[in-house]
């Protein structure tokens, strides 16, 4: 290519819109196996009885298997999350009552949609251009510091868990709540939190360390055998959210041989959104509460979507950010932690709406693939943060797994 067409290239690609996507780039983009590994789209399965195979196009919803088609998403982690307010007292039986809602999706819609528990099973599904759909837990709450029901939820198909939510449990502390003097803390992963990973890691279950108090990262990588994923995490160097991670922790995800999978959430990515998100909070905490109180007073009951209506209210009142910061996340992750360790997690579904210029719903996937050629990534990195990378720490998990329980059986054997 001579010198003259590069520089036509450059300019036109220079003076594209910001979310143009080429015939190059969704060639590349379409040749992928696509893995997400975070959205809340369960939360609507259960509480407002949306059907994924919905094609109404006002929907505000960012997953539905028209979208996910358009975006070439080949993989979901659907997230099963009990929220400690509305499910008190019964976290287990809103985990399995979730679990079941990604099932039923799958069986109403199986030509176009398949429950995957592996690696094989992703990689078959995009063979037969399905989506595959998986679970991972939102906070480990859900055990009920019961180890029974830890394997239960693998048994049932769980293939990663969170090992906290915003809420510090009983083993493991919280960013969320970490500077609340309300809140009993734990200095990190107690001994059973420890021992938590270790059964995640026998069972081939990934440990998430998303949402978890600093010390608690650092205290579940000393702890475990197998990568750790952050599932929907991106970087407090570009945005000073505590559920970012710091170079530091992003330098050891890629020692450990784990990825991190960049959050969309706006204010995970733009620090003036943050900022601004900050400043409202406690109108915003306020009108909540007011709703909640008012549905209370009705007689009616309550989940988490009656909270996000007002929550959707007051994010809307703050600009969204620019694409650029989503893909800057990226690039940074990329850049401290190394290409091979960097990957994709929305939070699709579960922030309210706040998501950067450009990104309303799964189709818009392809942008993201389009960004990256343009900050000079070859085909092969984009393929590793699409999902190559995901999918090599999967088959990590699941080879120390088989390890592990080899070992087991040759010394429970030879006693």
């Amino acid at each position: 290519m001579n010198i003259f067409r590069i520089s036509v290239l450059l300019l036109l690609s220079a003076t594209l819109p910001a979310q143009t996507v080429t015939h190059q780039a969704r060639a590349i983009h379409n040749s992928a196996i696509v893995v997400d590994t975070h959205a809340d789209t369960p939360q609507r399965f259960l509480y407002e009885n949306f059907d994924i195979g919905n094609s109404d196009p006002k929907d505000i919803g960012h997953i539905s298997l028209d979208k996910a088609r358009a975006g070439n998403l080949g993989a979901e982690f659907f997230s099963i999350w009990a929220d400690p307010e509305t499910t008190s007292g019964h976290f287990a039986k809103s985990t399995f009552d979730m679990i079941d809602s990604v099932y039923e999706q799958a069986a109403r819609h199986a030509d176009r949609m398949i429950m995957a528990f592996s690696v094989a099973d992703i990689e078959r599904a995009h063979k037969e251009k399905k989506l595959a759909a998986l679970m991972g837990i939102e906070g480990g709450h859900s055990i009920e510091n019961d180890l029974h029901l830890l394997r239960d939820y693998y048994r049932l198909g769980v293939r990663y868990m969170t090992l906290s939510w915003s809420n510090t449990n009983e083993w493991a502390d919280s960013s969320g709540d970490i500077n609340d003097p309300k809140i009993r803390h734990h200095d990190g992963l107690t001994d059973f939190g420890k021992q938590v990973v270790l059964d995640m890691n026998r069972l081939g279950m990934m440990v998430d360390i998303s949402h978890v108090a600093d010390k608690t990262f650092f205290d579940a990588i000393a702890a475990t055998k197998a990568p750790v994923i952050a599932s929907h995490s991106s970087a407090r160097a570009l945005a000073n959210h505590p559920r970012n991670m710091t170079d530091d922790m992003l330098r050891a995800v890629a020692k450990n041989g784990g990825v991190v999978q960049a959050n969309f959430y706006s204010a995970f990515i733009d620090e003036n959104y943050r900022k601004a998100a900050d400043a409202q909070q406690q109108e915003t905490d306020a009108a909540v509460a007011a709703h909640l109180a008012e549905l209370k007073a009705a007689g009616k009951s309550i989940t988490y979507l009656d909270k996000d209506r007002i929550e959707r209210e007051w994010a809307a009142k703050i600009p969204r950010p620019p694409f650029t910061s989503l893909i800057d996340h990226i690039d940074h992750i990329a850049k401290v932690a190394g290409v091979d360790h960097v990957g994709l997690g929305s939070d699709f579904d579960g922030v309210s709406g706040a998501m950067p210029e450009g990104i309303d719903s799964a189709a818009d996937l392809p942008k993201i693939t389009q960004a990256l050629m343009d900050r000079g990534y070859s085909e092969k990195d984009i393929h590793k943060i699409l999902g190559g990378n995901l999918l090599r720490v999967f088959g990590d998990v699941e080879r120390i797994s088989r390890e592990m329980q080899a070992e087991a059986a040759r010394t429970s054997t030879s006693q």
